[in-house]
Order: structure tokens, then sequence, then C-alpha cells
């Protein structure tokens, strides 16, 4: 029975140092497996006691590499020999274990930890069916415990949302939906929403749910859920901003009860008034449909004024005398107007002739009348449209002015614009004015329209002065839209105007206008800010668009968001400078596109709008437009050389020219560019390689300086040096010899000069181009690049959105729009609006290969919109005016 035992227990101690010697083996083939190149092996330090089988009190975590940081990955397990790490199935190897042992006080047991690196290399090169993956393998004398599997992931966030929420206009108590799909990441990211860039609780406010697959949910707008909302997706990598979507609640107005009936008046009639007050409208909401008073007759249709005295006798004759006058002054104006009626013009109010503003029409004049002002216009005898406005004939002289024959016969230009005080004084007509042509519709009352009154106390000496005005402080021009939208360009200036098409309501007509500040520039800059383009002015300020409008103003920098930081800048009613916005801000409430001589503009109100930049290092340049213009003096024998300065602007290039030809002098050489850089030098210009014996200059006047204060500022006046030659003899016409216009530590510029002094023999130099001195208004579908057909097409498709990106948004990337794209995302059809500033900048060139291009790069089509025949273009257009009722 003893013996028994012990050899039972003499067994059981036997297969305990059997399964320790198996597992020594084990764990020998495993380490030679690791290291048989290092010739490495396990520790054989060996617990006499018997214990148990490893525990892990640490098993490795998920994890996720950022960057190009290397991760750890940790064990922990007692009664633990050893610990090693296996990644994708293969043993990692013993160097790159870190390992630490220590004393369990309560057990008395062994406890070891240990941890590796995981690099971002390691987790690239692997190739697998599943994650990079390890796990822990630690033994006792009795055997293994494996832990569980750890993970091992790439950390990224995409960019770009996969959706942005779109704006929305609702009524109130209406439902809000704002979808969101936030970039792809690893991690999932999570998403907050923002409400004018304010976190949004929504545990705060039981009306918003913002838990539904990353949505934003209103049950019921209220006033206050007005504003900007943003989706913010961020994870361990980074974070994300969405578009901005702009939520309008609003509220359609409604009628509140009718007010009792007012006395009864003496003509017999009562009447009561509504108003739109319950609630009125909000936010754009519809006003009150119908009619907010009420009148009828308070006598049942009998209605009997009594006289009670004789001075109601007196009174009521009276009235009988003067209305009898009126209708004797009524026939004799009939008369007159029949016996006139070959000018065209009917005056359908007497009054008028008396002075003061009346409303007049324009009634199509009978085919042949040889004063049409525009003789290329064929009327319709059957169509009649009736203009509302003002006018204004202050004395017989301007009627004189306006009917006689004798003073338009010789002057075909000359029409007179009771309209627009800056073309009467100006007297010559433009090419594109609506006395040439139908407008229907009606001009909005109260534009603030100009107006001028004539006083010519002798015809003709009048008629003289206006071809023969000096230069002017303000450029101006004109044109009438409607519905279908134009454009409206200042010829030889770079600035321009384009009327999208909708952007004013059906059955309404404007006068719009557009005018250049050359005098003194209103806005005074602070500081090192300067003024980089002319004082631009649209009108009527109270015209309402409904859709953005394009602006084109040049500018002399030469752009770079690193040297110079551009602003927009608005003259307020008051007369002051406000900021609407610097060019590389994010804003909703207008765009500006910086192209590298213009800014396009995108706006819903008219006003007069300038750019300005504040120059941030020495590197800032501006572009200078330098020229030379020549002229005989008083004497003879001398030649005058005027050399110009002045910003790169159509515009003030333009007001120089209109002084020199004031003062007889003449363009000798094409004008060039000079960047003139922000390093506080000036500028050098000086005349060299004088003819000697043929002509000379006066000593010490061949080289002058300007500071760079003068220049750098020169928008205040047109910055030129003079320089006066003589000739020796009579005989020496020919003038040759170089100008250089340099910077100190800067650019320079060589103007060849190459002329004749005689007028007769100098060759003409042209420095406008040919488009721009065309028509100034356009309306109409041939005011647009884009066939109306085509561009309805490329807005039905690219404004849905599209899961795989290809929306509005790829359009605008394809087209160089890059930046602000939120400000697109907050109108009605984004397509068309960046289609708008594509008109805007491609208003020369027309370059519709490169929209074609950008179309198909997206996939979208196939058919480049260039190879249209002009058949498909005018049937297009044809369409178009069948369509909007033409």
């Amino acid at each position: 029975m003893g013996r028994s035992a012990a050899a039972g227990g003499g067994g059981a101690g036997a297969r305990r140092w059997l399964q320790w010697l198996g597992l020594c083996f084990w764990a020998a083939g495993a380490a030679a497996a690791r290291g048989a190149d290092s010739g490495e092996a396990l520790p054989d330090s060996i617990p006499s006691a018997p214990g148990t089988l490893p525990h892990f009190i640490e098993e490795p975590d998920d994890a996720y590499i950022i960057k190009s940081n290397p991760i750890a990955l940790r064990c922990k397990a007692r009664p633990a020999m050893q610990i090693f790490f296996k990644c994708n199935g293969e043993w990692v190897h013993q160097n790159e274990h870190v390992s630490e042992e220590s004393l369990d006080e309560s057990s008395g047991l062994k406890v070891r930890e240990v941890f590796i690196n995981v690099t971002r290399q390691q987790v690239e090169d692997f190739h697998g069916p599943e994650d990079y993956w390890c796990q822990c393998v630690a033994w006792s004398h009795l055997g293994t415990s494996k832990s569980r599997k750890a993970s091992v992931r790439i950390a990224y966030l995409r960019k770009n949302f996969e959706q942005d929420p779109q704006g929305r206009e609702v009524p109130i108590e209406g439902m809000i939906v704002l979808h969101c799909r936030p970039p792809e990441g690893v991690p999932a990211a999570e998403v907050e929403w923002l409400k004018n860039e304010e976190p949004i609780d929504s545990e705060q406010d039981e009306n918003i749910d913002t838990r539904a697959d990353h949505n934003l949910i209103i049950r019921q707008a209220r006033l206050s859920d007005s504003g900007n909302y943003t989706c913010m997706a961020a994870n361990i990598v980074a974070k994300r901003r969405s578009l901005s979507a702009t939520v309008v609640v609003y509220v359609d107005g409604s009628w509140e009860l009718w007010s009792e009936w007012s006395v009864c008046s003496p003509e017999c009639e009562h009447l009561r008034i509504r108003e739109c007050t319950a609630p009125p409208p909000r936010n754009g909401g519809k006003f009150c449909e119908g009619l907010s008073q009420e009148s009828e007759n308070c006598t049942d249709g009998l209605c009997i004024l009594g006289i009670e005295n004789a001075s109601d006798i007196a009174l009521y004759s009276g009235l009988g005398a003067a209305v009898v006058a009126v209708a004797v002054l009524v026939v004799g104006v009939t008369l007159y107007r029949r016996s006139q009626s070959d000018y065209g013009v009917d005056v359908i109010d007497s009054s008028a002739l008396t002075g003061g503003f009346q409303t007049f029409n324009f009634k199509t004049v009978r085919q042949g009348n040889s004063l049409l002002l525009n003789s290329a216009m064929q009327p319709d005898l059957t169509v009649s449209r009736t203009y509302s406005g003002p006018i204004c004939l202050q004395d017989p002289l301007d009627k004189e002015l306006m009917t006689e024959s004798s003073l338009f016969n010789p002057l075909s230009d000359i029409k007179v614009k009771v309209q627009s005080s800056f073309m009467v004084s100006l007297g010559v007509s433009e090419r594109a004015d609506y006395h040439g042509k139908n407008h229907p519709g009606t001009f909005p009352h109260g534009n603030n329209r100009s107006f001028t009154t004539m006083h010519p106390r002798n015809k003709a000496p009048y008629i003289q002065n206006l071809s023969s005005l000096p230069t002017r402080t303000e450029l101006r021009t004109t044109g009438v839209f409607g519905h279908l939208g134009g454009r409206l360009v200042m010829p030889n200036t770079g600035v321009s105007l384009l009327i999208p098409h909708g952007a004013i309501p059906e059955e309404n007509s404007w006068e719009i206008y557009m005018s250049i500040n050359q005098g003194e520039p209103s806005l005074q800059s602070d500081g090192s800010e300067v003024l980089l383009s002319p004082e631009v002015t649209c009108g009527p300020p109270d015209m309402v668009v409904t859709t953005p409008f394009a602006l084109t103003i040049p500018h002399c920098a030469d752009v770079s968001s690193e040297h110079w930081n551009i602003h927009l800048k608005k003259r307020t009613q008051q007369g002051k400078w406000e900021e609407v916005m610097s060019v590389e801000d994010e804003s909703t409430s207008c765009y500006c596109l910086l192209d590298p001589f213009a800014c396009h503009v995108l706006l819903d109100s008219f006003g007069t709008y300038a750019l300005t930049g504040e120059p941030i290092t020495d590197c800032a340049v501006k572009q200078l437009k330098v020229a030379v213009f020549g002229c005989m003096s008083c004497n003879s024998l001398d030649y005058n050389l005027r050399v110009y300065c002045v910003d790169n602007t159509p515009c003030a290039f333009q007001e120089v020219v209109s002084d020199e030809r004031h003062h007889g002098g003449q363009l000798l050489e094409e004008p060039k560019l000079l960047h003139f850089k922000g390093n506080t030098f000036s500028l050098q210009i000086s005349v060299l390689d004088i003819p000697p014996f043929l002509w000379r200059i006066k000593p010490f006047t061949a080289c002058q300086e300007v500071p760079f204060s003068r220049v750098w500022s020169s928008n205040r006046q047109p910055l030129h040096c003079a320089f006066s030659l003589e000739r020796y003899t009579p005989t020496t016409t020919q003038l040759s010899c170089k100008i250089c216009i340099r910077q100190l530590k800067g650019h320079e510029q060589i103007l060849q000069v190459q002329t004749s002094i005689l007028e007769s023999e100098r060759e003409t130099i042209t420095f406008f181009a040919q488009e721009d001195s065309t028509f100034p208004a356009q309306t109409g579908p041939k005011a647009f690049k884009i066939p109306y057909s085509i561009r309805q097409r490329i807005c039905a498709t690219f404004d849905t959105p599209n899961a795989k990106g290809k929306d509005w948004q790829m359009l605008a990337q394809k087209n160089s729009i890059n930046r602000n794209l939120s400000y697109f995302a907050t109108q009605s059809s984004p397509s068309a609006v960046i289609l708008n500033l594509w008109e805007a900048r491609h208003q020369h060139d027309g370059d519709l290969d490169s929209l074609a291009c950008a179309l198909e790069e997206i996939g979208r089509t196939h058919t480049k919109l260039s190879n249209i025949s002009e058949s498909q273009l005018d049937e297009a257009d044809f369409n178009y005016s069948r369509q909007n009722g033409l």
C-alpha cells in the first residue's frame, strides 16, 4: 500500500518532470526558430516549486499608427517564465522585446511584462487577407497561454466629405433635415454640428436630434433656428469642416382683421383697411396677397351734395370755370401734338410743358421717320410699349432742342437722354441704348436716377461745346436690362457688369449704370494700405436682384497671397468706406476671384466698390504701365517728352490718353509693364543715347528721380516726368533715343523712341484693343458665351449631389475655383453661379473649349461645346426666346 502510494507519487512526479522537460525542448525549438542566426536560447532558470498555467493580467489592445510614429504593444502575465509576441503568425525576434520581471507580493508568483514596437513600414509591407495583428504567448513549467489578437492599422482621415449639408429655406414649424456623410477615415470619424460656429448640444434642446446617422434633424423649425450650419468630423488624426449650409426659417405674412368702416366722405364713399401683421412676413416670407384697403359707396348709390350758401355757389362756379379752362388747354395741346407727331415723342401729360417730373411714354414711330436716333431700328406699327418714369423739361428751349430737326441732322450721333446727366453733358450716343430698342416692362420707381436740366441760350454753340468737352472726373455708361439679363461694359477701362438671366423679375426693366471716379479718390488709405483699383459705382442702389451679378474690376497688384493682403471695400451712404471681405477669406455674402489683372466679384447689392492692398512683405509688387508721349513746344526748335508711370489698369491709362489728346501729345512707343516693389526705394527716369550734333538736352536734367511714396500711391494723380529736347537745326525731323525707367534695387524697362516730329510723317500706335470699343450694353442670349440650352443642361446635371463627388463642387474645381465653396452652397443653383463667374472671366476669349474639356474630365459630357454648329446655336437661342415669351 505504501509502495503503491509511493509509486503513484513517483509516477506523478515523473509526469511533471517529463512535462517540464518537454516544455524546455519546445521552448528551445521555438528559440532556435526565432534566432537560428544568433544562436540565442531561452533562459534556463526554472522554478522548483509547482505552479499553474500563465494568466494574462494585461493583453495587447488594438492600436492605430498616426503619421510615422510607431506604437507599442504590451503584455503582462503571471506566473510566466517567458513571454514572446507573434505577429501575423510569425515569432517576433527576441531582440525586439523589452521585458521587465517582478514578484507579486500577495501570491509570491513571478510577474513578467513585455512590450514591442510596431512601425508604419511594417504595417505597410504586410499584405494579408486581414489587418496586421499581434498576440502574446506566455508559458510556465506547466504549459502555455495565448492572449487575444490585437490589430494594428494606419490611421487617416480624408479631406473631402462624402456629402456636405445643403442650405434650405423652410417655413416656420416645418421639419429641417441636414445630411452629413463625413470623410472616410480610420478609425471612423465622429461628427459634431456647429451653428454659427458654436457647438450644438442636442441634450439641451429636445427639438434637435443629431444622433440619426450623423444627420441633423430639427423637428419644428423656429425663427431662432436660422443660421449657418457646419458639420465637423474628427478622429485621432485630424478634424475636418464641411461646407456651411445656410438655413432660413421664414414666415409668410397674414392679414389681420379688417378695420371698422370709416365715416362717409363727401364723395359718398367709406373705406376700411387691414395690415399684413398677423404675423408680418419675415426672413423672405411671402407678403399677404390681395389689397390692403377696400372702399365702397356708403349711400346705396345715391349721392346728393347740398349747396348751402352763396359761397358754395361761388366755389363750384370757380371749379366749373377751371374745368372748362383745362378742357380748352387739353384741346390745344392735342392739336399741337398732332402737328408735331412726326418727331416721334408724345408727352401724354400737358403739365410736362410747364416743367416738373411727369410720366411719359415712347410709342413706336412711323416707319420712314428721318429723325429716328437709330435708323437701323425697324419699328413695329402694331406695337406700342410704355415706360413709366420721370422727365424734366424746364423751359421752351429744352423742347426746341429735343424737337428741332436742324440740330439732329448734322450730327447723327447726338441724342438727348433726360434720364442720364452724363449722356446729356457728353452729347455723343453710345451704340447700345434703350432709345433704339423697345424693352418690355416698366422701370421701377424710386431708383435714385440722376436728372439734368439744360439751359442753352444759343443752341448752335451748345452743340459745339458738347463735341469739345475736356477730360471728365467720371466715366459713365448705361443700359436697360430685363429678365433676360445681359452685359454692361465700360469701353477701354476693363470694368464690366454681368447681369445673369433671371436676376431681374419678369415684366420688369431697369436702367442700370456704371461709372468710374477719375478725380481725387474718396477712399483715403491708412498706413501702408494702397488703392489697387479704380472706384467703380454700379446702380441703381435700391435695385434688388434674385441671383448674384458679376462685377469685374481691374487691379494693378502682382497677385501673390504671400506678399499681399487684398480687400474688397464698399462706400456707405454716409461716404465712409467699409471692408466687405478679404479676398482670401471664406464668406457667404459675396465671392471674390482674383485673376492676374482683374478681380471678379459676385454681389447681390449695387454700390461703390474698390480694391485695396496691404503689403505683407517688401516683395509686394505693383504693376505700373510706363509710356512716353511727345509734342512740339511753342518754340519750333524744342520737342517735349513726357514719361508716365501709372497703375496698370486700363482706366488709369485712358485718363492719361485723354489728357495727352487735350494737350496735343502723341504716343511714341508701345506702353510696357514695370514691376515696382514695396521696398521703399525710389524710381529713376533718364533719357539716353540722344543723337549728338542733332539734339541736345538741358544739362543736369537728363535724369530725374521720384520718391518711393509718390510712386507707390500714384493713384492720386497720373505721375509723369517732362524732358525738353532742342534741335540744332530746323531740318532735323527724326528723333531716336532711349528712356530708361528703373527702381533702385528693383526692375527696369527701356522705351525705344524712334519717331518723326512731323505729324504728317508719324506712325500711329494703337494702344487699345478693339474688343472693348464696340457695344457697351448687350442684352439677352447674345450677351452670353454659353448657349442657354447647354447652360440649362449643365445646371440640371451638376446641381444634383453625387456620392462620387461629380457635382457642382467638381465643376468649380475644374474651372480653377478652389476656395470659398461655401458661398456657392448657399445659392439655389450653385452651377448657375459658377457659370456666371465663368462668363465674367471669359468675356473676351469665350473659351468654350476649356469649359468642354473640364466637363469631359468630370465624365459628364463627351461633346465639345466648340463643335456645336452655328445652326444649333441659333436653334438654342430660338428655343430660349420662345420659352421666355419673345
